[in-house]
């Protein structure tokens, strides 16, 4: 959610609109969740809300905002998303480093067991899951799908370690492509050996300068 004004409407007149052009595949989800951008002050960079889909339809935003029919994009397509009453999310699920976000599918036991963002995202494989939690449990504060730019090109990485002499890329080997200095974790040592992989992470973490300091709320 980009601005208190489509927080305003969200509340008031019950829907929020999405670009048609960058709407994600799966705009019939039970439940919206909105992510506050830096626009939201010191409420920012988290999940306050949510509320229940009852359903959407595709009109142009001179139909959703009548007042701004000169706006350069007044003839563009936004899916009317119809919302139902806000609900609060005790405590807000806070992104633990400050990071833009589009779109992210999850499911509902995860959004409600979610202490931070990173806990809502969802991999295809297990490796991924298995290795974010136990280097979360080992106070090495990864992120998940996090966008990072290196040599020119712009990735976003399932797993990362952002340190303070730059970031720790985490995956295995044949996978997606990574940037640069990505250190690979096979699968099977990570079964056979959790403790000696996360002991070549940590390793790995402090010839970089260690972690990088996550920002502090007020």
């Amino acid at each position: 959610m980009r601005h208190p004004r489509d927080l305003a409407i969200a509340r008031e007149q019950g829907w929020y609109r999405v670009p048609e052009k960058h709407a994600p595949p799966g705009l019939f989800s039970e439940y919206l969740a909105f992510y506050f951008t830096a626009a939201f002050g010191e409420d920012r960079w988290a999940i306050h809300y949510y509320a229940r889909n009852l359903g959407h339809e595709l009109v142009t935003r001179r139909d959703l905002l009548p007042g701004e029919a000169a706006h350069p994009r007044a003839g563009e397509r936004y899916y009317k998303l119809q919302v139902g009453p806000l609900q609060r999310r005790q405590p807000p699920i806070h992104s633990q480093r400050w990071r833009r976000i589009t779109f992210l599918h999850t499911t509902w036991d995860r959004f409600q067991a979610a202490g931070e963002i990173n806990d809502l995202f969802t991999a295809e494989e297990e490796f991924v899951d298995r290795l974010y939690h136990a280097l979360r449990d080992a106070g090495l504060a990864p992120e998940r799908c996090y966008p990072l730019r290196e040599g020119g090109s712009d990735y976003q990485v399932d797993l990362a370690v952002p340190c303070r002499r730059g970031t720790l890329v985490l995956g295995c080997p044949g996978s997606d492509p990574s940037p640069p200095g990505a250190l690979c974790v096979a699968v099977e040592a990570l079964v056979a050996d959790p403790g000696g992989c996360l002991d070549a992470i940590r390793a790995e973490v402090r010839r970089r300068g260690g972690l990088r300091p996550l920002p502090r709320r007020n």
